[in-house]
């Protein structure tokens, strides 16, 4: 019931997003009509690089939890498998891609429980490994953007709240296991022989607080590339640009109400940011990071699916057609 009201109602989430963020613009028009605008190739390329190698790490976390939960792939299978499921995520529903990512793995043989719980622990890591990341920078600027005086002593106590589920996801790692294995037993589903232990969750946690700083950086270096900053305001903002991006990726993530976040990311990035930069400035950037992201995944799904007609994925049975990836 729940779920066909959501999928129902999401459109309309969408429809509200896209109007936040043209209400955004429109609020903003003044300073992006006098705003000296360009674009750097230099730094845009720093920033596509930053990227790609955000990605080749967030495919090894992805590799290495499907591993802990019984699945086995190659990291170029993985790698292709990832970017054909990435662009079907901004369909409402927010299913389509641990969906289409299970699919793929049906093919090497990986069940579906598998498949499916890797790709909801890849969102349990991802999530918590901002909130280190959050509590280092709100411990540090102080800056909690529009809201800053109006949360007042409230402030200091959110960042050990923020902080106490990546405590209890190290310490107890049971605890996440037998969650997983009792919603899979109440679906009618085999429970999974999980090999999750706390060494190794601190290690997928500790490489998720760097890949958020990679995507931090790829965000840094983009926004430098529309604007004309000095070498030490480049350096002032470049702590703040890479924790709020962390920051509100994920407030829009836990959103749940448009597809990655659609409108809630940048709606965020415009909270936190607008006290150190222009909100024509914020806007801008923040939706040419999406637009930038966006076109980086077509590239690399269109590269995937070519690749594809030379190294084809095993059939639905397990078998090769032609080589192996």
């Amino acid at each position: 019931m729940l779920k066909t009201l959501l999928s129902r109602i999401q459109p309309l989430f969408i429809g509200l997003a896209a109007l936040f963020i043209a209400l955004l613009v429109r609020s903003q028009w003044d300073t992006l009509r006098s705003y000296p605008w360009r674009l750097h190739g230099g730094w845009l390329a720093v920033s596509g690089l930053f990227m790609l190698a955000s990605w080749g790490v967030e495919v090894g976390i992805w590799q290495a939890l499907l591993r802990l939960v019984g699945g086995r792939l190659p990291y170029t299978a993985a790698f292709r498998i990832w970017f054909l499921s990435a662009v079907v995520r901004y369909i409402p529903g927010n299913i389509w891609q641990p969906l289409s990512m299970t699919l793929y793995c049906q093919r090497w043989g990986i069940r579906p429980e598998a498949s499916f719980m890797s790709a909801a622990l890849y969102q349990v890591v991802n999530l918590l490994a901002a909130a280190p990341i959050a509590g280092v920078y709100f411990l540090w600027s102080g800056n909690w953007g529009l809201l800053t005086n109006r949360l007042g002593g409230v402030a200091p106590w959110l960042i050990p709240v923020g902080l106490l589920p990546v405590a209890v996801f190290i310490l107890k790692p049971g605890w996440l296991i037998s969650v997983i294995n009792w919603g899979l037993r109440k679906v009618g589903r085999q429970a999974l022989a999980m090999q999750l232990s706390s060494l190794n969750l601190l290690r997928l946690l500790v490489i998720g607080v760097c890949n958020w700083g990679l995507w931090g950086l790829s965000f840094a270096a983009l926004t430098f590339a529309l604007g004309n900053y000095t070498p030490l305001q480049m350096g002032t903002l470049l702590p703040h640009l890479v924790a709020v991006y962390a920051i509100g990726s994920i407030i829009g993530l836990i959103s749940f109400i448009t597809p990655s976040g659609f409108g809630v990311r940048e709606g965020a990035f415009y909270l936190l940011l607008v006290p150190l930069l222009d909100g024509g400035v914020v806007t801008v950037a923040a939706l040419a990071m999406r637009l930038w992201t966006m076109a980086g995944e077509a590239m690399l799904a269109g590269l995937s699916a070519l690749l594809g007609r030379t190294w084809p994925m095993p059939t639905a049975e397990g078998t090769l057609r032609g080589k192996p990836t």
